[in-house]
């Protein structure tokens, strides 16, 4: 099926996650309006025609256009393209290219941005769209291990711990890792009192300062913690889980902290 997406028409942007073009955007003296994107909604590698993403753009026959190009974002926010992928005029303003879907591609919605290289060669964002692509293979749900925290530590002390998680079908298959903590009373712990979240996310991005992990993208997830000093005394509970794209849960892993 092929789907007709929303567009963005002449507009002064910079696009926050990530930009193919060094140069600020600015379309003032541009003139372009789209008038469609086209593209199927859904790719699934099970099906070997979908392993091919064709995308057309159509502008109007005024738009004043030099180049036209799109980049591809996954779910897991990095661009597949290692380069800008240009689309061709291949009749009256309607541009297309394609581009190769691979199985080691992680599951979920994917983001195309489209950019345009004006008459006085100035780079503008002018639309987006999305799918949802599936990579063919069997999901299978991550499991979490080697579990590194004290058993007991003080109030006021900071302190960090790790867990290892794993996932058959890719770490960027693994959509989060989290822990949930229960007082000494059995009560669970909000991350802002009455919000009913209860989910603190872990961290493998590096950021050893603020979340306490050394080394990005190595399947160790972090976290680093202090008790208040108006923290009960007693037998803490963590309880730690991860969860991959196609929302299935790892196994879960409970540990005992004593806070005195």
């Amino acid at each position: 099926m092929i789907k007709s997406l929303f567009l963005l028409i002449p507009i002064i942007i910079l696009w926050g996650c990530e930009k193919s073009f060094d140069n600020v955007i600015d379309v003032s003296t541009e003139n372009f309006q789209v008038t469609s994107v086209t593209h199927k909604e859904s790719y699934d590698l099970k099906n070997p025609g979908d392993s091919v993403l064709s995308v057309r753009i159509k502008f109007t026959r005024v738009s004043q256009l030099g180049q036209v190009f799109f980049d591809v974002i996954a779910s897991d926010n990095s661009v597949l393209n290692p380069a800008p992928i240009e689309m061709f005029d291949i009749s009256d303003n309607l541009f297309s290219a394609q581009f190769n879907l691979k199985r080691e591609f992680p599951n979920g919605k994917y983001i195309l941005n489209f950019t345009t290289v004006g008459t006085t060669g100035l780079k503008n964002l002018v639309a987006t769209s999305s799918f949802d692509f599936n990579n063919g293979q069997d999901n299978v749900a991550p499991f979490l291990s080697n579990l590194n925290i004290p058993d007991s530590i003080p109030r006021e002390q900071s302190f960090i711990f790790n867990i290892e998680a794993f996932d058959s079908n890719g770490l960027n298959d693994i959509n989060k890792v989290f822990f949930e903590l229960y007082r000494p009373d059995g009560s669970i712990v909000e991350i802002d009192p009455g919000s009913g979240l209860t989910e603190f996310l872990m961290h493998d991005d590096g950021n050893f300062e603020v979340f306490g992990d050394s080394v990005a993208g190595d399947g160790i997830y972090s976290f680093k913690n202090l008790f208040a000093v108006t923290a009960p005394n007693g037998n803490w509970k963590f309880v730690f889980q991860a969860e991959d794209r196609s929302d299935s849960l790892s196994n879960i892993i409970e540990h005992f902290m004593i806070v005195y």
